[in-house]
């Protein structure tokens, strides 16, 4: 397991985290038809959400 240097013994939170997203690419990568996965598909098998910009937002609505 990765620990922390200078703390309690024990895992890191966000070195487990980031190597779960890099088996979840993994996985992907194997599974894809191509040679590469399209930053679309990269950000599909992370769930990026990207915010909405304005001009996409429908007219009045406050919250785009």
């Amino acid at each position: 397991m990765v620990s922390r240097r200078g703390s309690a013994p024990g895992p890191d939170p966000v070195a487990l985290i980031e190597i779960d997203l890099y088996g979840e690419l993994m996985i992907a990568a194997t599974g894809a038809a191509e040679d590469r996965l399209s930053p679309d598909r990269i950000d599909e098998v992370l769930r990026v959400v990207r915010p909405r910009s304005r001009r996409s937002a429908p007219p009045g609505d406050a919250d785009g």
